[in-house]
């Protein structure tokens, strides 16, 4: 997913972003965050609006201290879990989640992790950039950090500043063999880079040569990326419904092409051949229920996505997609708790959609639920989510 500069986005885009400065400009934070939250759930990779966006997070924040106000933490810990379960699937909307998260919690270390290794996914050098700055900073002497930090700055093309941190660090350990070979790798790519040795060695000098501009080399290798991945997606749509034809009973194929349409965001589609799934004898699987309703909330968010933000009736329109999209999670996942009682992962879940509701007393009955014994690779999050809840509501349960 390529990184853009203000020009690269749509008009539309560009004036709400403008907007959203206006409204930053004048302290009032809540909107100006809504606007840029709005601007990179269409663009993630506009580099000028996440970073208005941190300043955004910040100043709503007055600037509290790293890992302060607990029960700031504690609100935010159901939508980290939501990101951590979603970065392996889906970075993008790991990356959306995440910075829920830091609307509310700016200096969230783990919410920062996120986002970076969603970025890193993504091929989203700077991004990744802005939330390591922020972890670095307050952890100066970490020295993994410091080279993570540097290593992800050369490949945003700021390899003397990378090199700074490295020397800066090294003073108080001079004898560190690490920080040796780390600088002297950085030292060598700068070499590279400025020599135009890199660009020979890749064995793409077709169009690298020509491209003397850095910046637009990387953005047109990243769009090609992009470009395959749509190309292949086609592909194998126009083939799986050519096999669909001769194999209606293949369950599995039609499971496979509901996920393709899902990615082109043909969502009726999608849902109408996960339909076809649910009615068969394969129909009792809690991942396809899953997937059913995780294509139904992509929905929402492409409707809302779509929405016309000049429009009179904007505010009403919203409120009324982001409504029924929590009716629908609700209804859906106490649903899915009904019919499999015992799925450990289910039941967090509804914890966190009641939490995210306000049903403080609900929620706590569903983390008690899921967190003994522990939800796979998510647990521990459960357990720090139920004693973060119990101890800023005071309605904790036996």
């Amino acid at each position: 997913m390529p990184e853009k500069t203000l020009n690269e986005v749509p008009r539309d885009l560009r004036a709400m972003f403008t907007k959203g400065n206006d409204a930053l400009s004048r302290d009032n934070f809540d909107y100006a965050i809504d606007l840029f939250c709005q601007v990179l759930a269409r663009e993630p990779g506009f580099v000028e609006c996440r970073r208005a966006l941190r300043s955004a997070q910040q100043h709503k924040s007055g600037g509290r201290g790293f890992f302060k106000k607990a029960w700031s933490s504690a609100s935010s810990s159901p939508q980290v879990a939501r990101a951590q379960m979603a970065l392996r699937k889906d970075p993008a909307e790991a990356l959306v989640i995440a910075e829920q998260v830091l609307n509310g919690d700016p200096n969230n270390s783990i919410a920062h992790r996120i986002i970076v290794s969603a970025a890193s996914a993504l091929a989203m050098p700077q991004t990744a950039v802005m939330s390591l700055e922020i972890v670095h900073q307050h952890s100066l002497k970490d020295k993994k950090l410091a080279i993570e930090f540097a290593n992800t700055l050369a490949d945003a093309g700021e390899v003397k500043r990378a090199e700074k941190i490295l020397i800066d660090l090294a003073r108080s350990a001079p004898n560190d063999g690490e920080l040796s070979q780390a600088l002297k790798d950085l030292s060598a790519k700068r070499t590279m880079g400025e020599g135009g040795y890199e660009k020979i060695a890749a064995g793409e000098g077709s169009y690298r040569d020509i491209l003397k501009d850095e910046k637009k080399s990387v953005s047109l290798e990243q769009e090609n990326r992009v470009q395959k991945t749509e190309d292949t997606t086609e592909r194998l749509i126009q083939e799986y419904e050519a096999r669909l034809q001769t194999e209606p009973a293949n369950l599995k194929l039609i499971r496979s092409l509901a996920e393709l349409y899902t990615s082109k965001k043909q969502f009726d589609r999608a849902l109408a051949l996960y339909q076809r799934v649910q009615s068969s004898e394969m129909g009792n699987d809690p991942s396809l229920e899953r997937a059913v309703g995780l294509t139904a909330v992509r929905k929402f968010d492409h409707q809302i996505e779509q929405l016309d933000a000049g429009a009179p009736d904007y505010a009403e329109q919203l409120a009324k997609l982001q409504s029924d999209k929590v009716a629908f999670q609700m209804a859906e996942c106490q649903k899915r708790v009904e019919k499999y009682p015992h799925d450990l992962a289910i039941r967090f879940e509804m914890g966190a959609l009641y939490f995210q509701a306000g049903k403080i007393g609900e929620a706590i009955k569903e983390f008690q639920k899921a967190q003994d014994p522990p939800i796979p690779q998510t647990g521990f999050v459960g357990k720090v989510t139920l004693k973060a809840i119990c101890t800023t509501s005071g309605n904790c349960v036996e």
